[in-house]
């Protein structure tokens, strides 16, 4: 035993040198998720004066389907998933061919790329929330500005400009982070593929398509998998631009998690509901790298 101990095969010597990142993984990711499942079987609640949890094993999530707060809330997810991901990978492949221009000088350019990611979320949409502002607001000052309109437009107050209001902001403030990694593909691709492109007559557009689009595939899968996770769990913008309002209208799958857990303290219940956008993640990235990244 001694023996084994002393000089231990590679194996097992291996193992040995794997058992702290695998101790970091449980502790980091196995326990929280473990946690997060095993909540969502029990009535708990830190509002109910410490009398215990009570297991009610399933019936979180026959009340889930039922609930059709949770169904209004993954709808507008999913809204928001569906048109802000598109809108920002086009903006941020706007942004990186901008950005790999020939510039004399490069560095105020990528700048100005990197600032819009560096805002914290929050900040963000505090800002637009008073562009959007009806009476103070600086779109409502251009728009009637421009004769489009004499009077001014409720942004925040109507439930489709209020979720087109948060559309907008997400799309300015994440399509910075498609751009850098946009750009990143883009220094990747050898100038002598467009060289040859150009022997052979082919115009900007067709080198575009033909060489820019295919090369850059791989850096606009990896971007679009890490948008989207990100896009499903949209919380701080629409929470700071409307709180979820008019009414539910603009409130997403986290913030109802958050209203459920952190305001109402029903722990069990958010947790249930925790559990679903971890399920809706799991499918959207799995449909990403199965049906998608497999083309890429």
């Amino acid at each position: 035993m001694l023996s084994k101990l002393r000089d231990p095969s590679e194996k097992a010597l291996a193992w040995l040198l794997l058992a702290p990142a695998f101790i970091l993984i449980g502790l980091i990711v196995v326990y929280p998720i473990g946690k997060l499942i095993y909540n969502s079987f029990f009535d708990l609640r830190l509002s109910g004066g410490g009398g215990g949890a009570l297991f009610l094993g399933l019936q979180n999530y026959a009340d889930v389907i039922k609930d059709a707060d949770f169904w209004n809330a993954t709808k507008n997810t999913l809204l928001i998933t569906l048109i802000t991901v598109p809108g920002a990978l086009v903006m941020g492949l706007g942004l990186a061919l901008l950005a790999n221009l020939p510039f004399r000088r490069k560095w105020p350019v990528r700048l100005s790329l990197l600032l819009p990611w560096a805002l914290p979320l929050s900040f963000a949409g505090l800002i637009f929330a008073w562009f959007f502002h009806t009476e103070y607001g600086v779109v409502n000052d251009i728009v009637r500005r421009l004769g489009l309109q004499t009077e001014p437009t409720m942004w925040l107050l109507r439930p489709n400009w209020a979720f087109t209001a948060i559309c907008l902001t997400i799309i300015w403030k994440t399509s910075s982070f498609m751009a850098l990694i946009l750009l990143a593909g883009l220094q990747m691709i050898p100038k002598s593929l467009y060289e040859a492109a150009e022997v052979d007559g082919a115009n900007k557009w067709q080198q575009f398509w033909q060489i820019t689009i295919p090369m850059l595939m791989p850096s606009i899968i990896v971007a679009l998998i890490f948008r989207t996770i990100t896009a499903l769990q949209t919380f701080d913008i629409p929470y700071t631009m409307t709180r979820g309002g008019p009414g539910n209208t603009t409130e997403t799958l986290a913030m109802l998690i958050h209203k459920t857990t952190i305001e109402y303290l029903d722990v069990g219940y958010g947790s249930t509901l925790a559990v679903g956008m971890f399920l809706l993640s799991i499918v959207v990235t799995s449909f990403y790298l199965h049906r998608v990244g497999r083309n890429a």
